[in-house]
């Protein structure tokens, strides 16, 4: 495991009562940084870009790259010394799930409608406290304006069917 210098923390901007959780080491010379809160994924500028888990749509790790899609793009990153890296970052994603539902749409894959809680402590803006996502299959046209409007037409549904 590839421990935090004081620079590098002090790089990272940790909100009141976050702390780190495991980092690991780059190609690049870098860090990737759990944290209770966020990941932390260098910004190609010497710094980091704070992505909360409950903006995470969804992580893999090969073995060699951590890719993560999250609602502001997608990071592929190559680890050096992963650690326990990997593994957190499954956890802590799947920890923020409060619902999750797939909808087939024929041949041409899916989405799938999922409602997040937030991880850090501030209460969600939204009204019923959820963040709310439509993760599209990659096969799927996500910018088809019937899909879309199909897509947030089930995420009314799923949100109805729960209460919220």
């Amino acid at each position: 495991m590839v421990r935090l210098e004081r620079a590098v923390r002090g790089k990272l901007g940790l909100e009141r009562g976050e702390r780190v959780l495991a980092v690991a080491g780059t190609r690049g010379g870098s860090h990737v940084v759990v944290s209770r809160f966020a990941l932390f994924v260098p910004d190609g500028e010497g710094g980091f870009q704070r992505v909360p888990w409950e903006r995470v749509l969804r992580a893999s790790w090969n073995g060699e790259w951590l890719h993560v899609w999250g609602d502001d793009g997608e990071h592929h990153i190559r680890l050096t010394e992963p650690g326990s890296v990997p593994e957190l970052v499954q956890e802590r994603v799947t920890s923020t799930v409060v619902v999750t539902r797939y909808f087939a749409f024929g041949d041409d894959g899916g989405v799938r409608v999922v409602g997040r809680k937030a991880t850090h402590g501030k209460p969600s803006p939204a009204p019923d406290g959820l963040l709310w996502s439509l993760v599209y299959d990659d096969d799927l046209d996500a910018t088809d304006p019937g899909v879309k409007n199909k897509a947030e037409q089930l995420l009314l549904a799923v949100r109805r069917e729960i209460g919220l």
